[in-house]
């Protein structure tokens, strides 16, 4: 991949309902975007491929925890054109993608944290912090060479 320092560069979470681990990593996503200081040139789509009704309430309250409200969030559907237009696809562990473009697609193999208890959501969830951490590890570093 090129290096990306001039222009923006475009990450996207997916999951098939975007209701637990899609929602956990966007919100770690925004919040590792303004740490680094790249709200103006990292954009982050998150979203589903048959979104749920809402975001699952195990993963609300272990986000909770952490200091992180998703009250506010609803799963979204996320279009082909977006998934093709990003430099990086990140899919839950649910990864049917077929993408034509030249996107760096990843599989994190994450377990779905609906119907689990907590303590295996509070597990889930630092799984998705590391791999979040470690995605803006890769693009700062792609930013700057």
């Amino acid at each position: 991949m090129t290096a990306m320092s001039d222009s923006e560069t475009r990450i996207a979470l997916v999951c098939v309902q975007n209701a637990g681990r899609s929602q956990m990593a966007t919100a770690y996503a925004e919040r590792e975007r303004e740490a680094r200081d790249l709200s103006d040139v990292v954009v982050i789509h998150s979203g589903g491929t048959h979104p749920a009704d809402a975001v699952h309430d195990v993963v609300r309250e272990a986000m909770a925890e952490v200091g992180i409200d998703l009250s506010d969030c609803e799963p979204r559907a996320i279009a082909t054109e977006t998934l093709e237009s990003s430099d990086y696809v990140a899919t839950m562990g649910c990864s049917t993608l077929e993408l034509e473009a030249e996107t760096d697609v990843r599989d994190w193999d994450l377990p779905d944290p609906h119907g689990e208890a907590l303590e295996t959501v509070h597990e889930i969830r630092e799984d998705v912090k590391a791999r979040v951490e470690a995605l803006f590890d890769e693009i700062e570093a792609e930013r700057t060479d």
